[in-house]
């Protein structure tokens, strides 16, 4: 009997037949989807604290960075700068502060603080300056030339004419041994040992070490001119100091027709309608002279109402109270403030010789003003 011819299968189909499991790559897939699933994210809130923390320490090490920047400066303070206060001090002109980029922006806040204390002194760019400004500068004048490197050309262009008019020159500078230090009257170090900045480029640890020295220098300044309170407010007589410095009690109070005043003989009735019709509270007492007697107050008039006092009948020098807190009108607006606080009132009776009235000043007056 004939073998039949076993059949021959294309290795294609043997592989069908045979029988496959799960490829490397399947089992790596599975592997995968199951780690994330075991992953465990983090929260939204952790996300947003890590990025709060992460701002914290970048912020953090900027200060500290700065920090030491300033604290180095402290012990770097020599008879250099000594006699650059006794330059400034000298100096019968104006100061005039010059720098480049951030050290001009430095340059104008130390120009500005010399001015507010007392020392005359402006900014001048020292790009504008050797294009036709430096008509800004005179014999008597002194310069504070600022340049972390000591190099830049604008300002270093300004020296020779510095020089030929005879105005001293105190440098700011990062360099002792740059051409901006070697060629002024006092060069003050304020080198660092590294900016704030990551990638070490932008000035950050450097300016404020300059504008901390600026400082210093406005501060010893106004010392040794013995500068006071009074010059600070006559400087800035538009801010919160001077006010409280400048304005006096007489430019605030309520005179002549608005004084709320009675007679010491009148009834209840009549100071409760003075009272209302001048809308500060109280109303003073006069006797006959017009000699101030005492004060009635809204708190008077409700405390005799609650007694059961006939305001009819009562007259204002038994509803007054006497020996009233005064104050004069060449005063200080902060003193009334003061007197305020510590009396626990709202009003102050405005007097000469303490009997004498020239007015009635309200807390309400020196809160609009400022002056609290």
């Amino acid at each position: 009997m004939r073998r039949s011819k076993a059949k021959k299968l294309k290795p294609s189909a043997r592989r069908n037949k045979t029988k496959t499991g799960p490829t490397t790559s399947t089992v790596s897939k599975a592997a995968e989807k199951r780690s994330k699933i075991m992953t465990v994210k983090p929260s939204g809130r952790e996300l947003k604290a890590a990025r709060i923390e992460e701002s914290l320490a970048g912020g953090r090490r900027v200060l500290e960075i700065e920090a030491r920047a300033v604290q180095a400066l402290i012990n770097r303070l020599d008879a250099k700068f000594a006699k650059a206060v006794d330059l400034l001090v000298q100096c019968k002109g104006k100061v005039v502060v010059s720098g480049m980029g951030k050290s001009g922006h430095i340059g104008q806040k130390i120009a500005a603080t010399l001015a507010s204390t007392g020392t005359s002194s402006f900014f001048l760019h020292p790009a504008e300056g050797v294009h036709g400004d430096l008509g800004m500068l005179a014999r008597r004048d002194a310069l504070v030339a600022i340049s972390n490197s000591g190099e830049t050309q604008e300002l270093l262009q300004l020296l020779p004419y510095v020089k030929r008019l005879g105005i001293p020159v105190i440098a700011f500078t990062g360099r002792l041994n740059s051409p901006l230090a070697k060629n002024a009257d006092v060069a003050l170090d304020v080198s660092v040992e590294e900016e704030a900045c990551p990638m070490g480029l932008a000035p950050t640890a450097s300016t404020t070490a300059t504008l901390a020295l600026g400082d210093a220098l406005a501060v010893a300044l106004l010392q040794k001119r013995e500068f006071k309170e009074e010059d600070f407010a006559r400087f800035h007589p538009g801010g919160t100091l001077g006010r409280r410095l400048l304005v006096k009690v007489k430019d605030l109070m309520h005179a002549e027709s608005e004084i709320p005043m009675v007679q010491a003989s009148v009834g209840g009735m009549a100071a409760m309608l003075e009272m209302s019709a001048k809308k500060l509270g109280m109303t003073t007492v006069v006797d006959q002279e017009g000699a101030l007697v005492g004060v009635i107050t809204d708190g008077d008039l409700r405390r005799f109402i609650q007694r059961g006092t006939d305001l009819v009948n009562t007259t204002a020098s038994e509803l007054a109270s006497h020996n009233p807190k005064t104050i004069g009108p060449n005063e200080l607006a902060a003193t009334a403030v003061e007197m305020m606080e510590r009396y626990s009132i709202t009003t102050l009776v405005v007097t000469e010789d303490g009997r004498a009235i020239r007015g009635v000043i309200h807390l309400h007056d020196l809160l609009k003003n400022g002056i609290v």
